[in-house]
């Protein structure tokens, strides 16, 4: 009692300086409780990392980086309502580059896959990496054949599900690739999938069986050959609706003319794509809950 006494009489005599001291106080305060957000903040974040959150928005942050909530609405109404649905292949329907693989049956499997990096992130025109990469591996009948007898498809897990729910929805398939039909065909029977639902890329051979490159006027040969798919797909058929789903910067491409471009990011996240995308997706999970 009596220290608080002399505290009121010193503010009494010294009016300024017992404010100065009241100002004082409350900016720290006002630090402390700042510091305390901070940590909360991060604590919050810290908990997520280690739970492996993969979808979390604290303090207004948006849900998935580089995509806003519209647009993923869009995508996924537009999946909802899609006459059709065009899929890359390598990587996406299956775990795997087909083009890598034959590399690795004839033995360049790094000079092409470094190729394939490139082409798949847009750095390079997708028709000069393709011809490089074939004039590396320099592929025959009967080594392509040996390779498709050693390695069967791997698919993506949820893939199969994903393509028969589509299909119990009356929805229209296609697998639009830059790899190879000879490839694409085992994987699109599996599926279902006509082989006139097959646009992708078609090596041609001399009389020996040796490499005599490749058809240049498939529309998948070069860049911008999947949106002219998409195009051809629309105006033939009529579709309103049309979804493109893939990994790498010419499937991103598609769009337009296709209504969304869903990014898939189980095998491989590309940044660019990855920022590009309507929608990304990690597991076909996720879009498993959208057809429901």
């Amino acid at each position: 009692a009596p220290l608080r006494l002399a505290s009121q009489q010193r503010a009494r005599r010294c009016p300024a300086a017992s404010a100065r001291a009241m100002a004082v106080q409350a900016e720290r305060g006002q630090r402390l409780r700042s510091s305390a957000l901070a940590w909360g903040v991060v604590g919050v974040a810290m908990l997520c990392v280690a739970m492996h959150c993969s979808e979390v928005a604290f303090l207004g942050g948006a849900k998935d980086e580089g995509m806003s909530s519209e647009s993923i609405a869009m995508a996924k109404t537009a999946l909802q309502e899609a006459d059709a649905v065009c899929f890359d292949v390598d990587s996406t329907v299956v775990e795997t580059e087909g083009i890598d693989l034959l590399a690795a049956c004839f033995g360049v499997y790094e000079e092409v896959a470094n190729l394939t990096s490139n082409a798949m992130n847009g750095n390079i025109k997708f028709q000069d990496a393709l011809a490089a990469r074939l004039d590396i591996m320099q592929p025959t009948v009967e080594g392509v054949a040996k390779c498709l007898e050693k390695e069967k498809p791997k698919f993506t897990p949820g893939m199969k599900q994903v393509m028969a729910r589509l299909q119990e929805r009356g929805v229209e398939l296609y697998l639009v690739s830059g790899g190879f039909t000879l490839m694409i065909e085992p994987i699109a029977e599996i599926l279902k999938i006509p082989k006139e639902n097959i646009f992708a890329n078609k090596l041609l051979f001399a009389g020996d069986g040796s490499y005599n490159g490749f058809d240049r006027d498939a529309p998948t040969s070069k860049s911008g050959g999947k949106p002219a798919v998409v195009a051809m797909l629309k105006k033939s058929k009529g579709y309103n609706t049309v979804v493109m789903f893939g990994d790498g910067a010419t499937d991103m491409d598609a769009r337009p003319p296709a209504t969304a471009f869903i990014g898939y990011g189980g095998v491989q996240v590309r940044d660019k794509v990855k920022a590009g995308s309507d929608w990304f997706v990690t597991s076909w999970k996720q879009v498993l809950k959208v057809l429901k």
